[in-house]
């Protein structure tokens, strides 16, 4: 079983930077894959990046590429993902899930576990 904490959104204006945490509990968690959704309203839920459980892989929507960064720290059970140069339609609910299976993937339904999500916003 595996518990996910979200923080650190909030509003920030275009070109601006935020950097979300997903704080984890279980025994597993430094043997899971992670990975960042979000959510915008009237939109389903898409990919945004995943990492290997080592942290020595990952992976990005081409939408976030180059803007965004994923990283983990085991020691920590934190994953984090640095976002810089933020755009209105990067405004969602994002959310940290986790793995239990080998290999990230960007399907939401591979996921087995989830947290509550934080908002963000980017005004322009």
């Amino acid at each position: 079983q595996v518990h996910l904490v979200e923080s650190g959104g909030g509003l920030v204006q275009a070109g601006g930077s935020l950097r979300l945490s997903c704080a984890a509990s279980g025994r597993t968690f430094s043997r899971n894959n992670m990975g960042w959704f979000r959510q915008a309203p009237g939109k389903e839920r898409e990919f945004v990046a995943a990492v290997s459980w080592s942290g020595g892989n990952t992976y990005y929507a081409d939408s976030v590429k180059g803007r965004f960064t994923i990283s983990r720290d085991n020691a920590k059970n934190t994953v984090y993902l640095q976002m810089n140069s933020l755009k209105p339609e990067d405004t969602a609910v994002y959310y940290c899930a986790a793995r239990i299976l080998p290999g990230m993937t960007v399907t939401s339904t591979t996921y087995d576990y989830w947290g509550q999500g934080t908002q963000v916003t980017v005004s322009s």
